[in-house]
């Protein structure tokens, strides 16, 4: 039963109607209301969808309210208005509503708001890096299966894990695809986090077990355009984000470098480079001498940045290793990996190696 506390007013008619319509002269309801005084019913309550007894104050059997006192007052002080009824008849609706709803919840919004900000906690990693990897046809066969074998191990290495343990949160999102041409780009690794030992083998096994391809031009400018997006699809939020490019030559297809690399670091992405120089430069291959001094003035930027060349192939893995330690631990190497001319922002010097002149060779080469 539910019970709602009313204030009472004191109304004193002379007289009152019955439910048959009849006028109730003074006297009688005087004489009622002293019988009905005499009455022990308890403190005064409303009590509502009870049966009509004799300490009903109303007429009509289909509306009963009892009213009871214990305070000895004039009866005449047991008249409520009509409007007390409605106003404790609506509160009580809406207060039984509310307790019988299955689904009331009084603090959903904020339990809701809790389980938002610990999805946001759960989601944020220290790194966001994005792997390109160069498969032009300048790349041989042995070349691409190294550059495989040395990503896959550096991450599951004792020096990437003790690292990455290091970390305020302990993970890094990772994602991995190749590049060769301004439009062909391939995702071999969607957005995995790293956590650990196990979440790194999961990692390494799959790089090792996409097929080995080749494509034709290198287009840098297009892999930095192709990774942009990828960030903001990222549903793991960084504190970082970072493009580690390796390649074995310069831009010839697709947009200028330099304005793919501004593009990006005007987003707070940084790029890092891995210029492959295992080989002696060829015409055929349109190699250039200097490739690490190219990386530097005209592809990687932003704060700390850098550029890790690879001279030696059997050098491959410990410099990939030795890149991927500095960026998942956010620091510069101790000195130089490759001389810097002046000590100033990339896009503030003059180059040393043009940055157009992949595209330069391209067309002295073909003619366009």
């Amino acid at each position: 039963m539910l019970t709602v506390m009313l204030p009472v007013f004191a109304l004193s008619p002379p007289a009152r109607v019955n439910s048959r319509g009849m006028l109730i002269p003074a006297e009688r309801e005087t004489e009622r209301r002293e019988r009905f005084h005499d009455l022990d019913c308890g403190s005064l309550e409303v009590k509502l969808n009870v049966n009509a007894n004799a300490c009903s104050a109303f007429p009509f059997a289909a509306l009963r309210v009892n009213m009871i006192a214990h305070d000895g007052r004039p009866l005449m002080r047991r008249y409520i208005s009509i409007g007390a009824l409605l106003v404790a008849s609506a509160i009580a609706g809406s207060v039984a509503a509310g307790l019988a709803a299955p689904n009331f919840r009084p603090f959903s919004v904020d339990r809701q708001s809790a389980r938002t900000a610990d999805k946001e906690d759960a989601a944020t990693v220290d790194v966001e890096l994005a792997l390109a990897v160069d498969v032009s046809y300048s790349m041989d066969m042995d070349e691409l299966a190294v550059q495989r074998e040395g990503y896959a191990q550096a991450i599951v290495s004792k020096e990437f894990l003790q690292a990455l343990k290091s970390l305020p949160n302990g993970k890094i999102s990772i994602t991995y695809f190749e590049w060769a041409a301004s439009s062909d780009q391939k995702i071999i690794i969607p957005w995995r986090v790293i956590d650990g030992p196990e979440t790194a083998d999961a990692v390494a096994d799959e790089i090792l077990k996409a097929p080995i391809r080749r494509a034709s031009r290198t287009s840098i400018s297009g892999a930095i355009y192709f990774a942009m997006p990828l960030f903001e699809a990222n549903p793991y939020r960084g504190l970082r984000r970072v493009i580690d490019i390796s390649g074995d030559g310069p831009n010839n297809n697709g947009a200028p470098i330099i304005g793919a690399r501004d593009l990006a670091l005007s987003k707070g992405i940084t790029i890092n480079g891995l210029p492959i120089m295992v080989k002696e430069p060829s015409y055929s291959t349109m190699d250039i001498e200097n490739l690490d001094w190219y990386y530097e003035d005209c592809v990687i930027g932003g704060p700390g940045s850098f550029v890790v060349p690879i001279k030696d192939k059997d050098k491959f893995r410990e410099a990939i290793r030795t890149k991927l330690l500095l960026e998942v631990a956010g620091r510069t190497p101790d000195r130089p990996i490759v001389p810097v001319a002046e000590k100033v922002a990339p896009a503030e010097r003059e180059p040393r190696v043009s940055c157009l002149i992949g595209e330069k060779i391209w067309q002295d080469r073909w003619g366009r």
